[in-house]
């Protein structure tokens, strides 16, 4: 008796759930009462950026929220994605560049994103490997490094050295081996081209993921790297992806950085993009 009282109103709930969702269904309710668009939303197809969401009483519009945290996810994926080695190596392989596979003393990516310092250094054999190969010296060596977002690099990465490494070939620009880098940060360059005894130092690294843009890229260049150094003798070039600075122009804009730097024998602060500028 208990059992087909609990049925029957199980059936009353299902059917009054039915009735709900029918009517709710029937009422052509127009979207446009129920969100208030803001007064800047042409200017949302200039940007990627979460501007005039409009809202629902007091409240983002649910499909706004849902964006949000879809993005939210995917710049969390792109911190714990993985760099693909293999695919690096072949496109390496392709242009018949050499290459060296390296690692930091971070062994595994929970602790490279706990101990950034230990993203700085390479392990011991890494330092073992360059220290034997004996570099006699390079105008220049490029390091092509995960950093917190593994997705720009496999991304974007090759496409970018391609068109650096033509200009720096017919610039007469001697670059070492590739050095690939896992769980690398930004001054891992400087230990690396201190032991090739590179001239400058430039690491393509994944940049941190933002709620736009999950898998940015970003250049970073260092004369005379060693050791030791800070952030200010390095030049930053962001935001290297398509929907940011497209390939080309970032292909250009690091070889001005690398022949300026090579001529005045400096870089960060005191080195300036001035290729665009007015007169």
């Amino acid at each position: 008796m208990l059992i087909s009282t609990k049925f029957v109103m199980l059936t009353q709930e299902a059917s009054t759930f039915r009735i709900i969702i029918n009517t709710a269904m029937s009422l052509e309710i127009d979207k446009r009462k129920i969100i208030h668009y803001d007064a800047w939303s042409s200017l949302r197809s200039f940007t990627a950026a979460r501007i005039a969401l409009g809202r629902t009483g007091i409240s983002v519009p649910l499909s706004e929220s849902l964006q949000f945290k879809m993005a939210h996810a995917h710049a969390r994926d792109a911190v714990y994605s993985v760099l693909d080695e293999e695919s690096l190596i072949n496109a390496l392989e392709e242009t018949k560049q050499s290459y060296f596979v390296l690692h930091s003393t971070a062994t595994n990516r929970n602790e490279y994103l706990q101990r950034p310092d230990l993203g700085r250094r390479l392990d011991d054999e890494s330092v073992q490997l360059l220290q034997n190969f004996n570099s006699k010296g390079f105008d220049a060596v490029i390091i092509i490094a995960d950093g917190l977002s593994a997705t720009g690099i496999n991304t974007h990465a090759i496409p970018v050295f391609k068109l650096l490494t033509e200009k720096l070939a017919a610039a007469n620009i001697s670059v070492s081996p590739v050095c690939i880098v896992q769980q690398g940060r930004v001054a891992i360059a400087d230990e690396t081209g201190e032991l090739l005894k590179a001239k400058l130092s430039l690491i393509l690294i994944g940049e941190r993921p933002g709620l736009s843009s999950p898998d940015s890229m970003g250049a970073y260049l260092t004369y005379d790297p060693k050791v030791g150094l800070t952030d200010e003798s390095r030049n930053c070039i962001s935001n290297i992806r398509p929907e940011g600075l497209n390939y080309t122009l970032a292909a250009e804009t690091i070889f001005y950085l690398i022949n300026e730097s090579r001529r005045l024998k400096i870089s960060g602060i005191k080195l300036k993009d001035n290729a665009r500028l007015l007169y």
